[in-house]
């Protein structure tokens, strides 16, 4: 539905850094991406040659972004930039995620949100598997 020009369009996140390459659903609550970056040694998030699962945080984050960004557009505006203030409830079933050929699969369900932040659960997904899950909430109209 949309490709990672699109997402880039809406997002803070520039270059390397916006981790996803394409939104494969959303609505107003919820939203499906996918992602092939995870593999590349020049990834961002890597640190001593290996991208550890605690990135997959980082996936969900960004999740949240472009469904704000997402939402913001189709009501004719531009999302505020937030701040990732907490994360909850995280679960990890692995310890890294650059030996993973494919696709990571990633989503996101908003179950809060007001002018000031918003909170949304995440999962991330690699061939069926529940990679992470957890829920995290950002703080709007502050830069990043």
């Amino acid at each position: 539905m949309l490709d990672r020009a699109g997402i880039l369009a809406l997002v803070p996140h520039q270059g390397a850094m916006c981790l996803w390459d394409e939104v494969r659903a959303w609505d107003g609550q919820r939203i499906a991406l996918a992602a092939r970056n995870h593999v590349d040694p020049a990834h961002p998030l890597r640190a001593r040659g290996r991208l550890h699962a605690l990135a997959l945080c980082e996936y969900g984050a960004q999740a949240m972004a472009v469904h704000g960004g997402l939402l913001a557009q189709a009501h004719g505006g531009r999302a505020a930039a937030g701040v990732l203030v907490a994360l909850r409830g995280v679960e990890l079933a692995l310890a890294r995620i650059d030996d993973l050929g494919g696709v990571l699969e990633g989503e996101a369900e908003l179950l809060a949100a007001g002018e000031a932040s918003q909170q949304y659960a995440f999962r991330i997904h690699h061939q069926n598997r529940l990679l992470a899950s957890g829920r995290a909430t950002a703080m709007l109209g502050h830069a990043p």
